[in-house]
């Protein structure tokens, strides 16, 4: 979640969006995974009752909340930047943690752009990484994948030692 938040900044400070919402909203969306990885259908509905018991049930970070799982819920279709930047830099994320931790240093700050293109293109490497979801900055952000890809691992590596990477 740290990575997505401070990938959700940068993409903010690309894309003109509120920095501190865009983050914000990178640290909740796997709020409740722990509890919910087993049952995809309740993925950030646990979430969004923490939420409302706190009083928030509406605005950008909930509804963003409500389309982030919107495969397995349907409670919301994704509308905007902040929703798209979520829905593209989720699995990036994670991609660029695989791809550091096949290095032999295991460091963020060894990890290129074009190592990870490398790995981008050879479908056995990360399997289970939606790269059709990623790929959709280009259409959705108006980012090219390469730029959006070094965006990310950028903001990872100003970040690593939070990371632990």
């Amino acid at each position: 979640m740290y990575a997505v938040g401070f990938a959700m900044r940068a993409l903010a400070e690309r894309l003109g969006g509120d920095g501190d919402m865009w983050e914000t909203l990178g640290l909740l969306h796997d709020a409740d995974w722990e509890e919910t990885k087993d049952t995809p259908n309740e993925h950030t509905k646990h979430t969004l009752r923490w939420l409302a018991d706190m009083g928030e049930t509406d605005g950008p970070i909930v509804h963003a909340l409500m389309s982030h799982n919107r495969k397995h819920t349907g409670l919301a279709e994704l509308e905007g930047n902040m929703e798209w930047a979520l829905e593209t830099v989720d699995e990036l994320t994670g991609f660029i943690v695989a791809v550091a931790l096949m290095r032999p240093d295991k460091k963020l700050a060894t990890v290129e752009l074009s190592s990870i293109m490398k790995k981008w293109k050879n479908k056995a490497f990360a399997a289970a990484v939606e790269r059709e979801q990623i790929a959709q900055c280009e259409e959705k952000l108006g980012i090219p994948l390469p730029e959006f890809i070094n965006l990310t691992l950028k903001a990872m590596q100003d970040n690593h030692e939070a990371l632990g990477l």
